[in-house]
């Protein structure tokens, strides 16, 4: 059976069609640099997202139109799985992603869960076998049932925390079944409301325990992953540990976590951090912890956690630019964590909001490229600071001063004068490369 049978393979057909199921610049089989945009971008398709959610929202029921959602219990979940390996292929993506809870639904008891994902996982397997299509991350859902009220690795109860590690030793069976490149740990409501009925130190020191069982089974099983852990600030906890790039990479080295892990940036949870998705990104690349991304945008109206398709091409240039200063994403990749908008609510939909998310990351790919062939942001930084570059600004780098010789210095100092940052003319060479892209295709 066909679930998307008025849609055909997704080509690419340049910036000049007029077809919306077409790519306008995303061609896969196109170099930038000594790879293809496929190889560098590495597109996946969030199984939660595209095939598990009903747009509902806090004020009205789920609206949208999916085929197989005539089916119920595991007859849906075959279905699902029918329909997106249909829409994997005619996408033409490299991965996809999910969790547990998203391809097999969850039974009266763990055993009978562990069931139903056997069941789906032979088929997902069975399904890959003709598929260009890899599973990119899996991870596994310790947030939504009424458990883990209180959290799973973190929570006060130790039949939780036994639970949520049970769930997770599973998942790193089935990433290992399926071949995933990477596993991710979401902590949905590792965090607290409030300090007064919380015990941080236990809490967090049982997030450490759990991380490092994760560890010794994966080894124990021969499972050849990438740790990720996706930072979140908020939604649902008041505080969640997960807070940004940098408390977690401070949490990782503080339990002696940082050579297992790396981070899988979302770009709407770095603005709900009060940060911006190329912040998140440089500061993981600086400390050699950019692992994957989760793609997607926030609304700027809207204070909380919007998942939308990514469109704006100044932060996908941004983003890949920090990306292909780290080399590209290894074994990561760029996963669509987003969501259709609730008005968008039929089939076609989901095929027409992936393709505007590969064709605003393949621009930002582009020009990203060019910005670095030109050296244009590297020139404006070996501007600014060429005061380290040459006497005593070099002494301070290479460790060659120290305060009395710096007081020694700066007593002799008759005038102090800045330079421009010229933030303006930067912001307006970049619109120039993105509007050159754009018009000399």
């Amino acid at each position: 059976m066909s679930y998307f049978a008025n849609v055909d393979k997704i080509k690419y057909e340049g910036p000049t069609s007029t077809n919306p199921l077409a790519f306008k610049y995303y061609n896969p089989d196109e170099k930038i640099g000594n790879k293809t945009m496929e190889d560098i971008l590495r597109f996946g398709v969030a199984y939660w997202h595209t095939f598990t959610e009903d747009l509902s929202d806090p004020f009205g029921v789920g609206i949208a139109i999916r085929p197989w959602d005539k089916y119920t219990g595991m007859d849906r979940a075959k279905a699902r799985v029918e329909a997106a390996f249909e829409f994997f292929e005619k996408l033409n993506v490299p991965y996809f992603c999910f969790h547990d809870v998203d391809i097999a639904p969850e039974g009266s008891t763990l055993r009978e869960s562990n069931k139903n994902l056997d069941t789906i996982v032979a088929m997902i397997k069975d399904y890959m076998k003709d598929s260009k299509t890899e599973l990119l991350w899996n991870t596994v859902n310790s947030f939504t049932h009424p458990r883990f009220v209180h959290g799973a690795a973190s929570s006060n109860n130790a039949d939780v925390f036994a639970y949520a590690a049970a769930k997770v030793k599973k998942g790193l069976e089935v990433g290992k079944e399926l071949g995933a490149e990477n596993y991710v740990f979401w902590g949905g409501r590792e965090g607290y409301e409030t300090l007064l009925n919380t015990d941080m130190k236990l809490e967090l020191d049982n997030l450490g325990r759990f991380f490092h069982m994760a560890v010794d089974y994966a080894k124990e099983i021969d499972f050849d992953t990438q740790f990720l852990i996706e930072p979140k600030p908020k939604e649902p906890t008041t505080h969640q540990y997960d807070f940004d790039v940098a408390s977690g990479y401070a949490f990782l080295q503080n339990y002696d976590l940082q050579e297992n892990f790396k981070f899988n940036i979302e770009a709407n949870h770095a603005t709900l951090a009060g940060h911006t998705f190329e912040h998140e990104l440089y500061y993981a690349r600086i400390h050699g912890m950019l692992g994957s991304v989760d793609a997607n945008q926030g609304h700027p109206l809207l204070g909380w956690d919007t998942d939308e398709f990514p469109t704006d091409l100044y932060t996908t240039t941004l983003a890949m630019y920090e990306i292909l200063k780290n080399g590209g994403l290894g074994r990561g990749g760029l996963n669509f964590d987003a969501k259709v908008r609730r008005g968008s609510f039929e089939p076609v939909d989901l095929f027409e909001a992936h393709i505007a998310g590969m064709d605003s990351f393949a621009v930002g790919l582009k020009v990203a490229q060019k910005l670095i062939d030109d050296k244009v942001l590297e020139s404006v930084l070996e501007d600014r600071y060429k005061s380290y570059s040459e006497g005593i600004g070099l002494d301070i780098v290479e460790g060659k001063t120290d305060f009395h010789k710096l007081e020694e210095y700066a007593l002799e100092l008759s005038e102090i004068k800045n330079e421009s940052g010229k933030l303006e003319r930067i912001k307006s060479t970049i619109n120039q490369y993105l509007l050159n892209a754009m018009v000399n295709k």
